[in-house]
């Protein structure tokens, strides 16, 4: 089948587009990436076959733990090399003729009559101009998280590689600015966290502003918590795809639940000064509520 306009989900990462993805994906005219493209990316039939499987409701009681939608990074390198870790954002101009005709095919043989839309998730660099050189009517999803959640999910999860520095994580050497801010901190993890999600989030600011505006929609994770069924519509009506009261049944019934305070229960004061500082006007921009602080932080030893 011929692949229209499909559906991208992009976020930091930590920024709660896991869960925003699986609930999405309940929506029966969605094809999604589960396990099996991660695990065996060559036999595209079989994602198609097991997610095909997942619309009956036995199957997804019995096996609905297990095959969930991946974001199936060896899925994407194996038709697009480099894609999973590239040293900086991935960008139109880094699309050859060969990666889009793989990954277009390899997308298109997923799709069935029922199925008939393709919903992807990405996450860390935005790579939305390199998915937007491939399929030129994709729609963009940004799920939008306060950057110090996000960092202070970073420092609590097993996977940041931002412990063996800039030299070792997925960001991309600092800029000078970035350097400098790191040094003013003495180095802290912490304030190393809360970088990586403005890098990131600058990215995505310029990668938006190269695409057209109707093809891209901000979320607030926070906004999707308070509102998930509201939120959930609005987003269907971004992509075109009709609501259904089964699909509202799904969202309504689903434990979101918006952690955005915990940030202050896991960090020392100096800590969440260090954030605020250091975020200020990006989360400013972004419209979050940012203390006033007279004096810049001090660098705690644990903030190292």
């Amino acid at each position: 089948m011929k692949l229209i306009k499909p559906i991208v989900i992009v976020g930091t990462g930590r920024c709660g587009s896991t869960v925003f993805h699986r609930l999405l994906a309940r929506h029966r005219r969605l094809m999604w990436l589960s396990g099996f493209a991660e695990r065996y990316p060559a036999r595209t039939a079989w994602n198609r076959r097991t997610v095909t499987a997942m619309g009956n409701p036995l199957v997804r009681r019995l096996f609905g733990e297990k095959v969930r939608p991946a974001e199936a990074y060896s899925f994407w390198d194996h038709y697009a090399y480099g894609f999973s870790e590239p040293c900086r954002d991935l960008v139109r101009a880094d699309v050859t003729p060969r990666v889009r005709k793989n990954v277009r095919a390899a997308l298109e043989a997923m799709l069935t009559p029922a199925r008939d839309r393709m919903l992807i998730k990405i996450t860390g660099w935005p790579r939305i101009g390199y998915l937007n050189g491939i399929f030129e009517d994709a729609k963009f999803v940004h799920i939008l998280r306060d950057g110090r959640s996000v960092a202070n999910s970073l420092l609590h999860v097993n996977f940041w590689r931002g412990w063996y520095g800039p030299q070792g994580w997925r960001a991309g050497l600092l800029s000078a600015e970035d350097e400098a801010a790191w040094e003013s901190y003495d180095r802290s993890f912490v304030a190393l966290a809360g970088i990586e999600w403005r890098i990131q989030m600058r990215a995505m600011e310029a990668a938006r502003r190269a695409i057209d505006p109707k093809l891209f929609l901000e979320i607030r994770y926070e906004e999707l918590c308070k509102h998930p069924l509201e939120t959930y519509r609005r987003v269907l009506d971004f992509v075109e795809l009709p609501s259904s009261a089964e699909f509202e049944r799904h969202i309504e019934a689903a434990s979101l639940r918006d952690m955005g305070d915990r940030w202050r229960g896991d960090l020392t004061p100096e800590q969440q000064a260090v954030l605020d500082e250091l975020l200020r006007e990006d989360l400013q921009r972004y419209g979050y509520d940012v203390a006033n602080r007279a004096e810049k932080a001090p660098v705690a030893a644990a903030a190292r």
